[in-house]
């Protein structure tokens, strides 16, 4: 610490003494301003010891005039230095100082003002090497937290211990991390805020309940948090790619079994327990950001891959609304234009393949969370690879497709529109705004064109489930 006026006053070999009736408060001195001016304000910054020897202070109006501008400077005292011009300190300077409240106390012929000066100096120095060794400190204990690997938690717990106070991380809006006691911090609590940056928009921001000490600590926690911020990022999007290679094997048939089964548990799905599916579809503008999304605390010990461009969630058990909401809310406040899907939560392989497909399909309601519903006959066939079903629907829609593209028929939207009025001539030409006959016509133009006839109930059966199978796996 600077040393203190009180201290300063009983220095030994200094032989300083009071002469005012001020009080001395036990208040940092900051510097020791040496002056003869008689009007030195503007020179003084605040909490200095002034040291003058009265040269210039002539008659007692300049000598209060003298203690008014060093009081309204905000110096903590002034040093009257006898036996030069002067041989006692001056009473009007007195009178003036007793006035205002500023202490005053006499440098005597035999003391120097450099000695007075060099003892604040001195113990300016050694304040600030004290705080440059604890600053040095703290950045060794911070980085150690990181380079042991106790992660981003360590890190924070050993900065609100340096600190001596609360700290939390929010990353969208979530709390990510808290130092808060179970019983939370009072709400009076004021908060110092900090921006982290990681460049990935992703408003997080290193909350410190105030008072704390060691301020300037904080800058170098905000570099470490957000190098470990974008480390997780990266190990989040490298983590995301192979899982999510491992998820299309499965989807897709290649990979069952024990094989399934041991490289699920190497990513740390146990197909023990029954994993719940989520699926995650953003808006195209947004979809490269769910490669590194973070996501909530509550999903701690979900696994996640990256399919098709959508974010895949599975974690054991819990409750499928709550959570869905909850990722949904997270989404929201992170400003990512999604949907969610549920799937049900199975165990095996071959149940993780049905909950990717309950959530895939749930994702073409196309709210912003949807929850598992009853599996389509198209689904449960598209989870059953065994069955060429994307190879059918192709023969019987390519064809439309070609089509429509050529000659901007609409086949397909009249196809679609056809089977979901339970194939109602007169309801398809009133949604369409199409007469009777057109709509006949395009149903005749859909029979030769993919050798299926919408009107025949076997046929209409192969077209229906071509029109599911190419919603999912569009």
């Amino acid at each position: 610490m600077p040393i203190s006026l009180t201290d300063l006053l009983s220095a030994e070999d200094l032989d300083l003494a009071i002469r005012g009736s001020a009080a001395i408060a036990p208040v940092p001195v900051q510097w020791v301003a040496v002056t003869e001016l008689e009007d030195p304000s503007p020179f003084l910054s605040g909490g200095e010891v002034v040291l003058t020897t009265g040269m210039r202070q002539r008659t007692g109006a300049v000598q209060r005039r003298f203690v008014e501008s060093v009081h309204r400077a905000g110096a903590l005292a002034i040093g009257f230095g006898t036996g030069l011009s002067l041989e006692r300190v001056p009473g009007p300077l007195l009178e003036e100082a007793n006035r205002l409240g500023l202490p005053v106390f006499e440098v005597p012929y035999r003391t120097p003002f450099i000695a007075v000066g060099k003892l604040v100096a001195d113990a300016l120095s050694a304040d600030h090497v004290e705080q440059l060794q604890e600053l040095l400190s703290g950045h060794q204990v911070l980085a150690k937290a990181l380079l042991s690997g106790r992660g981003l938690t360590g890190l924070l717990k050993d900065l609100a211990g340096i600190l001596g106070t609360e700290v939390a991380l929010h990353q969208y809006g979530t709390e990510v991390f808290s130092t808060a006691p179970p019983n939370g911090i009072p709400e009076q609590t004021v908060w110092h805020r900090v921006p982290i940056a990681t460049g990935m928009r992703d408003r997080c921001t290193l909350s410190v309940a105030e008072p704390f000490g060691h301020p300037d600590l904080i800058a170098y926690a905000q570099s470490l948090i957000s190098v470990e911020l974008n480390n997780q990022a990266r190990r989040r999007v490298r983590e995301r790619a192979v899982n999510g290679q491992l998820l299309d094997d499965i989807v897709a048939g290649k990979l069952t079994g024990q094989d399934a089964v041991h490289r699920l548990r190497a990513s740390g799905v146990s197909t023990e327990r029954r994993q719940l599916t989520l699926l995650v579809e953003a808006a195209a503008a947004q979809a490269k950001l769910l490669a590194s999304l973070p996501l909530p605390p509550v999903f701690q010990d979900a696994v996640s891959a990256t399919c098709e461009e959508r974010l895949a969630v599975w974690i054991p058990d819990g409750d499928p609304a709550a959570l869905a909401a909850e990722l949904g809310r997270y989404l929201q406040e992170a400003g990512v234009q999604a949907k969610v899907g549920v799937g049900g939560a199975y165990a095996e392989p071959a149940g993780l393949r049905w909950g990717y497909y309950e959530a895939k399909e749930g994702l073409l309601r196309g709210a912003a969370v949807n929850e598992p519903d009853r599996l389509s006959l198209a689904s449960l066939l598209m989870a059953s690879r065994d069955v060429p079903l994307a190879d059918l629907a192709a023969e019987a829609l390519d064809p439309l497709l070609a089509f429509d593209q050529a000659h901007d028929a609409e086949l397909v939207p009249t196809l679609e529109k056809y089977l979901a009025v339970n194939g109602s001539v007169a309801k398809v030409a009133q949604a369409l705004g199409l007469h009777r006959n057109t709509v006949r016509y395009r149903l005749t133009q859909i029979a030769d064109l993919s050798g299926y006839d919408p009107a025949v109930t076997a046929d209409r059966v192969h077209l229906y489930l071509a029109l599911n199978v190419r919603r999912l796996t569009a």
